[in-house]
This record gives C-alpha cells, sequence and structure tokens, in this order.
C-alpha cells in the first residue's frame, strides 16, 4: 500500500477531530530498512521487560504492526536485533515502542519498519509481566488491537479503520 500520513491526514481531517483517528506525538526515530509501514495493530503493554515481545514476534505477524507500549521508559531496550530478525522473517509489517531499542545497527539491517523514542543498550527483563491485545494509551491517543497503524518519515497515525 503507498501512503503519505501527511495525505491520509489531509484527507481524513474528520476522523482527526472527531477521535477516530489521531497522530502519536513527535519524537519517535526511526528505524530498519522500511521508512514506510502499514497493518493492523496489535498491542502489548509492559515496562521494562520484552518476554511478551518476544513471544509476539515469534508468532505470524501476517501484515500487523506491533505497537509496543514501554511506559516510554528510557532506562532499559525493548527490542533488539534478535527481535527484528523474528519480526521480519515472521511477516510483521513493523513495530512500534513507547520506549527503546538496542541493536540499532541490526534493526537498521533487517526489512522491517521500527519506530522507537530512542536507544539503550541495556536490555529489558524476561519475567513475562505485562498484558497482551489491551486497549493501550501513548501520547494521549488510544490505540486498540485491529487499529489500523500507518508510519512513515512524517509521523506515526493511528485510525480505528483502514484508510484508502
Amino acid at each position: 500500500m503507498d501512503f503519505a500520513t501527511t495525505d491520509l491526514c489531509d484527507a481524513h481531517a474528520e476522523l482527526l477531530d472527531d477521535g477516530r483517528a489521531g497522530v502519536l506525538p513527535p519524537g519517535f526515530r526511526l528505524f530498519g530498512q522500511r521508512v514506510k509501514f502499514s497493518g493492523p495493530a496489535a498491542t502489548l503493554e509492559v515496562f521494562e521487560d520484552n518476554a511478551l515481545v518476544r513471544s509476539a514476534l515469534e508468532g505470524p505477524g501476517g501484515g500487523r504492526v506491533l505497537v509496543v507500549d514501554g511506559g516510554a521508559s528510557m532506562r532499559r531496550a525493548l527490542v533488539g536485533g534478535q527481535l527484528a530478525l523474528l519480526a521480519q522473517d515472521n511477516g510483521w509489517s513493523g513495530i512500534v515502542v513507547n520506549g527503546c531499542v538496542r541493536d540499532s545497527d541490526q534493526i537498521n539491517s533487517c526489512e522491517i519498519g521500527v519506530r522507537a523514542l530512542d536507544t539503550h543498550p541495556q536490555r529489558a527483563a524476561r519475567a513475562g509481566a505485562g498484558a497482551v491485545d489491551v486497549g493501550i494509551l501513548i501520547g494521549g491517543i488510544k490505540i486498540r488491537p485491529g487499529d489500523w497503524i500507518y508510519a512513515d518519515a512524517d509521523g506515526i497515525l493511528v485510525a480505528q479503520q483502514q484508510l484508502a
């Protein structure tokens, strides 16, 4: 699907106005080979623990986007090079992390799109704490499983429906 988030925002201003769509706040950095990616959201809510991230990415992505609400923690990385490779190999369209990634050189060599707040060299805990397929809130924007995610160099758009 070819799209530009700017064009989608212009064409669907009414969705932005009434809350059926929203734009995540600026500050997400681009990683991976895909600058542009889209797909229905699979959601996780975790904090400095990435066992559920690994579990999700080990399964078939089916063109979905994994959206990880890591509570905007800047103390540990939730996604690294191995997980990006899993996502690439298992058919995920992209990953959005409200938190940090590591192994950025490895991630940048993968054919996947990744957005994260920053990098951090320390790995996450692996206890399995968190929630799967729940509504999450990032920067005041509600993201539910199945919402559509559109990411490109200009930003990340979230919509309750697929946009044309």
